[in-house]
């Protein structure tokens, strides 16, 4: 009998993992899920799994490394809080200058924290893992005094949430299954890379898998086909594409910058925590207000699956470049 090699499986995925996302999207728009406490609590497991997988291949020392020093996560943070708003107020102001609600879901998409998948995905491209977990953690910190000084800031409104409960969620999803995962990894010297390589590898993909099919069936019925709708599309593939673009254009500022740092600020800077996003501007704002968030759920995955793809193309470009001049010289 042939052995099932679960390593090359998931590296069969690894690569593919556009057709993954993308898959689990169409299946979760084409479907009708009722949301409920049972599925939210099955998500912040799944996403504690994924954090935990991804978490060990990762030394605990290196992370205590960067929050040693988090000048790069810090810089992170300021492109998230300070320049991605500002992004999203002058898109708000070209397309929707009659539209305040459209404007004010763009800033509120533009607030929302960094997405706890950023991490699983700068583990898949081989990125800087402590920098992206640092990220996330500091943002966690940061969330409860930001998001509430930021809508009574920009939006001219007070908005009373459930911070400690968002913060013991994002522990729950983030700190406490990351700290285990490098606790381990250095306890067994290792050796944990193999599992997290194999069969824990293939398993958090299907548990990402599953996050998004949710997601997408979540967001459907948010999404009504008409021309402000499909105007907003592009709005918001516009923001998602800035989001990883001012993430990489970051990168320029980090000095002796690695592909690994890169990739942690592409994703740390894109991804964001759309399904915060959707709560608070359901609770707290009109429905209009929730359609580029949801928007958001729709290109941030597939987008973040074709990185790597972008980056073997760039990368290609500039090895026949040499090349090609040699050629010339000839």
């Amino acid at each position: 009998m042939m052995k099932l090699d679960i390593t090359a499986i998931n590296n069969w995925l690894g690569k593919r993992m556009f057709l993954v996302v993308l898959s689990a999207l169409l299946i979760g728009f084409a479907m009708r899920v009722p949301d409920n406490q049972f599925i939210r609590s099955l998500l912040i497991v799944l996403f504690a799994y994924m954090t935990f997988v991804t978490s060990l291949g990762t030394s605990l020392k290196s992370f205590i490394q960067v929050m040693g020093k988090p000048w790069i996560p810090l810089w992170i943070l300021l492109l998230i809080h300070i320049v991605t708003p500002l992004t999203a107020w002058i898109l708000g102001n070209i397309f929707y200058v009659n539209s305040p609600e459209m404007q004010l879901g763009l800033l509120v998409a533009a607030a929302i924290p960094v997405g706890v998948t950023s991490v699983m995905w700068t583990a898949l491209t081989q990125g800087n893992i402590p920098i992206a977990l640092v990220a996330v953690t500091l943002d966690t910190l940061i969330v409860p005094a930001l998001l509430p000084a930021y809508y009574k800031l920009i939006v001219g409104q007070t908005v009373t949430m459930d911070y400690t409960a968002l913060v013991i969620q994002l522990v729950l999803m983030v700190t406490l299954p990351s700290i285990a995962g490098m606790l381990l990894y250095d306890w067994t010297g290792g050796k944990t890379v193999s599992f997290s390589k194999g069969l824990g590898g293939l398993t958090s993909k299907l548990a990402l898998f599953v996050v998004i099919f949710f997601n997408g069936a979540f967001v459907a019925p948010a999404i009504q086909l008409s021309w402000d709708t499909l105007q907003m599309v592009a709005v918001a593939l516009i923001m998602v594409v800035s989001a990883y673009g001012l993430g990489y254009v970051g990168s320029f500022c980090i000095p002796n910058r690695s592909r690994e740092t890169t990739m942690a600020m592409i994703y740390s800077v894109g991804m964001r925590n759309a399904t915060c996003g959707l709560v608070i501007a359901i609770t707290y704002f009109s429905p209009a207000v929730a359609v580029p968030i949801a928007l958001l759920m729709l290109f941030q995955q597939p987008i973040a699956a074709s990185i790597p793809n972008i980056f073997k193309y760039i990368e290609e470009k500039r090895t026949l470049r040499p090349q090609e001049a040699t050629v010339h010289l000839k």
